[in-house]
């Protein structure tokens, strides 16, 4: 095999629990959430590109933001910016970059990362996706990156692992997607548990022999396509594709039903990035908990996050635990955990006008 992998980017989401500040037409992956000068997408390709080349990179998002996809990364060729006519989950997204790859070559090993998570301790992290790379060339595993939890969050999958000191790379025993609050917290609280990541490594064969015995409707289609790809019928089929096609994770597709799923425990600073509430985890803050992005007077505030304009004086007394947000046309004041309100704040504030979501 080649030495240098391919790396999947997927970058079609919406971002819709850092609304307002992401929004449709922008959302949180293209932007410089972290005030370092480069959006997530970016930071994301920076850290992978040290693996491998421009030409093995490819990016996976919506119809709607190629330009936004190529203006952000000039080095990766146009032809592998492959867009989504339609949004159907990280199953069909990861099944269109891995047909495509193994067409070009079929002894390619792939990365597969979200383009907006956070990993502070880069080097650390390189060492395991190294250590990944490696394991993903016996058999047909499919590797992922497991973080320790901290809390019994709802919003990520759970692996449980057999242990084995010294190893490196575990079997994994069961994988979970996205549990109750009830069974996240007896995982948590067991400590058999790690969060699954979201990042994968494997190589083409083995994801493609995958979707043949856990998905063989979408690997039939996406096989059928491999004729058009490169060629100007490439975009009628990816539409007719993703009109048949169900809306499934790569998690509950593949990963939950595998035999062949191992992970690599890893500790590098990483966060999803997922809402505010974990943008204020790893943010400074002030002495009283606050994350202050803001021209702001604070009175008996804490736990808060305040993100507007400093072209506004804010003053705010007597908030715990409190988001306050400013960004155009979109003033939001709630709950900083209030995560799961934010599907139904989107949807009823596009009922106020498109422009404001």
């Amino acid at each position: 095999m080649q030495d240098k992998p391919y790396i999947v980017i997927m970058a079609g989401g919406i971002g819709s629990r850092f609304w307002p500040y992401s929004r449709n037409n922008r959302p949180k992956q293209f932007l410089d959430i972290l005030g370092t000068g480069r959006t997530l997408l970016q930071m994301t390709y920076d850290r992978f590109i040290k693996k491998s080349d421009p030409e093995r990179v490819y990016v996976v998002t919506n119809a709607g933001y190629f330009n936004l996809v190529q203006e952000q990364l000039p080095d990766v060729p146009k032809h592998q910016i492959l867009t989504e006519p339609i949004r159907r989950n990280t199953a069909t997204c990861v099944a269109y970059a891995s047909f495509k790859i193994h067409q070009k070559d079929p002894e390619a090993k792939m990365i597969v990362s979200p383009a907006d998570h956070l990993v502070i301790q880069e080097e650390n992290f390189l060492e395991k996706i190294d250590i990944a790379l490696k394991a993903a060339e016996h058999g047909n595993r499919l590797i992922t990156l497991g973080i320790k939890p901290n809390r019994p969050e709802t919003g990520y999958g759970y692996i449980q692992y057999i242990s084995e000191p010294g190893n490196q790379v575990k079997k994994v025993k069961t994988f979970t997607e996205k549990p109750n609050l009830k069974l996240a917290t007896a995982f948590y609280e067991s400590g058999d548990f790690v969060w699954n990541s979201g990042m994968f490594v494997w190589k083409a064969n083995s994801i493609i022999h995958a979707f043949s015995e856990y998905m063989p409707e979408l690997a039939e289609l996406f096989e059928e396509g491999k004729q058009y790809y490169g060629h100007i019928e490439e975009e009628e089929f990816i539409k007719k594709a993703y009109s048949l096609v169900k809306n499934v994770s790569i998690d509950h597709g593949i990963m939950e039903k595998s035999n062949d799923v191992y992970v690599v425990l890893g500790e590098f600073g990483w966060s999803d990035l997922g809402s505010w509430l974990s943008l204020h985890e790893i943010q400074p803050k002030d002495g009283t908990n606050n994350v202050v992005e803001a021209n702001a007077l604070l009175y008996d505030t804490q736990n808060t996050y305040v993100k507007v304009s400093p072209q506004k004086l804010v003053v705010i007394q007597g908030l715990d635990g409190y988001l306050v947000n400013e960004s155009n046309n979109v003033l939001l004041i709630c709950k900083l955990d209030a995560e799961s309100k934010f599907r139904e704040f989107v949807n009823d504030a596009k009922n106020k006008g498109e422009d404001f979501v």
